[in-house]
């Protein structure tokens, strides 16, 4: 059963804005790159599986965000 609860608007616009931080976005281009070469320890894999799931799980809130922004807009 959905919940409903209020938040203000600027908490939805950070939502809407959230990034990995750069240093870890790096990381992530590094393993992916690597991994195309063939590269990767499993660790690494390991890493790149997590870091590609959370920039996923991020991208899902962003988009969410962005269309709770736009029918507040209207």
């Amino acid at each position: 059963m959905p919940h409903t609860i209020e938040a203000p608007f600027e908490y939805i616009e950070e939502l809407a804005n959230l990034e990995i931080p750069a240093v870890t976005q790096g990381k992530l281009r590094d393993l992916m790159d690597r991994n195309t070469e063939g590269k990767l320890s499993e660790d690494e894999r390991q890493n790149l599986q997590a870091l590609v799931e959370l920039s996923e799980q991020l991208a899902l809130i962003r988009g969410q965000a962005k269309v709770l922004l736009k029918s507040l807009r209207k």
